[in-house]
């Protein structure tokens, strides 16, 4: 595989702190590019989001690339797909609906323009099925800020690439053609608010925080709770690598009667893959795999929040913080923020926040 050294998208545009509608629409040029490619020798990514975007190096003019085309399918004129893949954020409407074809990959690439303009989903809610309520029915925020000052012309195109009518929404080579990307003129230079790039950080480091704490949780429970996990996870990891793929965790769910869609086990090793390497390890999967309802007990939401106050404070600092993200392989999180974000007590987080 090609070593992306460059970092994800949200993390290079927070680290630059200068953002503008122009540049928005460069990146926009580039992703949807990258779909129309795929589209015109038949390939439907499936799951398009800002983690699948690497810059190629640190340099300042380093290209963007897409990675992960795990669930990517070829495709001809006129099929229909009716497995529901993706990532819940970026999923489009006919694919809960399970009736699909190349226009969900515009609609992902639109919910990503959204977040570049405004910092947040154009979906969002609590739990996964409230986001999927959303996504079928939610009308798109075009009036709290930052949108009032985004110009018309960049609301007009998320509004066609986030048509739920996918035979009415634009073609990747239609968005290409858009006055926004094709015009620099058109897309205004001036900065956009600050608090937009405040809301990506913290839209960035709260999924890698909330991975962390789970896999901090799961490494803490006893074997019984454990169950028959780690056998499992022998069996799925079949060359014995001490690592799990996409194919070899598909391949082995399937050998014991899982029932699970290839969405749900995509969604498995997304949140498994803590460390963003494509394989989870031994940690990872007990981490992702455990149900949801042992990971937020009381006594293993205390013991997780005491792996993080290694000083036995009460409170967890953001040195603390960092030592488990250097841990964790997880270097730039943007703690700081988070910290500020759920902070009552002046830069300390209590168990009670």
């Amino acid at each position: 595989m090609e070593l992306c050294a460059g970092g994800e998208l949200f993390d290079r545009i927070v680290a630059k702190g200068h953002y503008t509608e122009r540049a928005a629409a460069q990146l926009i040029r580039t992703i949807v590019g990258v779909v129309e490619a795929c589209h015109s020798l038949g390939v439907m990514h499936r799951d398009l989001k800002p983690e699948n975007f690497l810059f190629a190096s640190t340099a300042e003019d380093a290209p963007l690339k897409t990675t992960d085309f795990g669930l990517s399918m070829f495709y001809k004129p006129g099929d229909k797909f009716s497995d529901v893949v993706g990532s819940p954020y970026y999923v489009a409407p006919e694919v809960l609906q399970k009736c699909y074809g190349p226009e969900a990959d515009v609609w992902s690439a639109g919910v990503i323009l959204y977040i570049l303009l405004c910092g947040v989903p154009p979906f969002w809610a609590e739990t996964e099925a409230g986001i999927f309520r959303q996504i079928l029915r939610g009308k798109l925020d075009f009036e709290s800020e930052p949108w009032p000052s985004i110009s018309d012309s960049a609301k007009d195109l998320v509004r066609t690439m986030l048509c739920r009518d996918p035979t009415k929404r634009l073609s990747a080579h239609e968005v290409l053609c858009h006055p926004w990307i094709v015009d620099d003129a058109v897309a205004p230079d001036k900065p956009i608010d600050s608090a937009v790039l405040s809301r990506l950080k913290h839209f960035s480091a709260m999924n890698k925080l909330k991975k962390m704490a789970l896999r901090v949780i799961a490494e803490s429970l006893s074997e019984e709770e454990i169950g028959g996990l780690r056998e499992l996870f022998k069996m799925i990891d079949a060359d014995n690598s001490g690592t799990i793929t996409f194919d070899e965790l598909k391949d082995g769910l399937k050998r014991v009667g899982s029932e699970l869609t290839e969405h749900e086990i995509q969604a498995l090793m997304d949140a498994a893959d803590i460390d963003n390497s494509g394989t989870i390890d031994y940690g990872e999967f007990i981490a992702a795999t455990l149900h949801m309802n042992k990971l937020e007990r009381e006594e293993n939401l205390v013991s997780a929040f005491s792996f993080f106050d290694k000083d036995g404070s009460g409170f967890i600092t953001i040195d603390e913080l960092s030592h488990a993200c250097r841990k964790f392989g997880l270097d730039d999180v943007h703690l700081e923020d988070m910290i500020k974000d759920v902070d009552q007590n002046n830069g300390r987080a209590n168990r009670l926040q």
